[in-house]
């Protein structure tokens, strides 16, 4: 009776070590798991944060859900959680490849055309400084000289964000930028 009793205490630790070494084995893979989400949004997140900040944080959310789970013990779900916020990191990636080659190609086609607009706009009001033209009087050319200057300084502002790396808040600057120059070029009668 007594072998009985020990053989069935030996079984009985035996499947409880079995299923702690497990619940270990599967605690490791799901730590190395919820690392490597880590490490994959780390090493998209400057640019990630430049580019596309909400995509970011949607990741950074699934890290932290996978990061809870670990810490409560629910493997399966950190797992799947780790698992969707590795998916989100390389969706990251390409969501900011794509997103910085369209600033890129936006602001190059506004380094292009406003500079010439705006030497046109200076061209023209230099030339209205001594003599202004049939239809504008003098406080039409001195409100058209301060709109300029405003549509310079914002231009200013925008190239230095541009080359500060920030074309998206360079690109914003230059939101309204557009129209006002082109409402200024039509006052002062210049054809686009």
């Amino acid at each position: 009776m007594a072998r009985r009793v020990n053989w069935a205490l030996c079984r009985v630790l035996g499947v409880a070590l079995l299923v702690v070494g497990c619940g270990n084995a599967q605690k490791e893979a799901t730590d190395a798991a919820v690392n490597a989400a880590q490490a994959a949004i780390n090493s998209v997140q400057v640019e990630a944060a430049k580019y596309v900040p909400d995509q970011l944080a949607a990741a950074n959310s699934a890290l932290q859900s996978a990061k809870d789970a670990l810490a409560k013990g629910d493997y399966a779900a950190a797992l799947a959680a780790a698992k969707d916020a590795t998916g989100k990191a390389r969706e990251l990636a390409t969501a900011a490849a794509a997103k910085k080659a369209e600033w890129t190609q936006t602001w190059s086609s506004l380094n292009e055309s406003l500079p010439k607009s705006m030497d046109a706009v200076k061209a023209k009001l230099d030339a209205y400084s001594k003599h202004l033209p049939a239809g504008m009087d003098q406080d039409k050319w001195a409100a058209a000289k301060a709109q300029y200057e405003q549509l310079k300084h914002t231009w200013a502002d925008a190239s230095a964000a541009a080359a500060q790396g920030n074309l998206g808040d360079a690109i914003k600057k230059t939101s309204g930028l557009k129209d006002l120059l082109t409402q200024l070029k039509e006052m002062l009668g210049i054809k686009s």
